[in-house]
């Protein structure tokens, strides 16, 4: 347990100290498609932001369904997931997806 504590507090440094990278990290993330990753990554930024009861103070949500929400079962709603990322100063946004190239 004190393993994954401390790895997340240096994510949450790093988050802190590097909002592209934060931005860029949960990119892939959503192009990569797994819902966990992406809820352990948001509950890290979390930290970077003040932790969960002032991220949720700051999106206007409940805390203790913030903590459910961003749990590794945790399945936001869209309009929580905008809360969280605009009170991060983030935006969700929709990117074409390559298609792929046809051989003749």
């Amino acid at each position: 347990m004190m393993k994954d504590r401390l790895h997340d507090d240096a994510m949450a440094e790093l988050f802190r100290g590097d909002p592209n990278f934060a931005a860029e990290y949960l990119n892939s993330l959503l192009e990569d498609g797994e819902q966990a990753d992406l809820l352990i990554a948001l509950r890290q930024m979390a930290k970077s932001f003040g932790g969960v009861t002032t991220l949720a103070e700051r999106a206007h949500l409940n805390p203790t369904q913030l903590y459910r929400t961003l749990s590794p079962e945790g399945n936001p709603a869209l309009s929580s997931l905008f809360a969280i990322l605009k009170a991060m100063g983030m935006r969700l946004a929709v990117q074409p997806v390559k298609a792929p190239t046809k051989h003749a």
